[in-house]
């Protein structure tokens, strides 16, 4: 059955929210910071997302669609493609700073792990291909450019941990030499 359009509505908010917190304090951020941040009751959290594994695995998948619907819009809405792509690509990094921690939530389910991994991949590898495209096209990279090597390259640049180090300046190094 369908979910109630308010009811979606109230996810998607839940799902902001806890992306926000994540980003700003893990993925093992306290559920009530969450149910602050989202406006609602911790028993509205633990309805929609029983475990903290559900609620970080429905995050994730929320962050890929709203990666992958953002390059098509951007493309439409930029000055011009190469805006598009860092922006985008800023995007993933928010992205992927969500993402840290989702080894350690889904530790028992190496293949549920693998599996999202793969939608990952499936899902955002086009969209930066087709930003990719139009970048080239407008002569504002070089081509050559592969999809799977730049997300790649972005996620391994976003591990690094050490106080002074920030992986949004050095991607932009990276995207600075396309």
């Amino acid at each position: 059955m369908a979910k109630r359009a308010d009811a979606r509505r109230n996810e998607e908010a839940l799902l902001d929210a806890a992306a926000a917190v994540f980003v700003a304090s893990g993925v093992d951020a306290p559920v009530r910071d969450i149910a602050a941040k989202a406006g609602v009751g911790m028993g509205t959290i633990y309805r929609h997302f029983p475990t903290r594994s559900d609620l970080v695995i429905a995050v994730y998948r929320h962050q890929v669609e709203a990666c992958a619907e953002a390059g098509p819009a951007l493309l439409e809405s930029s000055p011009t493609p190469r805006a598009a792509l860092v922006t985008w690509i800023n995007l993933f990094v928010d992205f992927l700073v969500t993402k840290h921690g989702l080894a350690t939530a889904m530790q028992s389910d190496e293949a549920g792990f693998q599996s999202l991994h793969t939608y990952f991949i499936d899902r955002l590898e086009p969209v930066c291909g087709e930003l990719i495209t139009a970048t080239v096209a407008a002569g504002e990279i070089r081509a050559g450019v592969d999809p799977f090597e730049l997300l790649y390259a972005v996620g391994n640049l976003c591990i690094g941990d050490h106080p002074r180090y920030d992986a949004r300046r050095v991607v932009g190094y990276l995207i600075a030499g396309l």
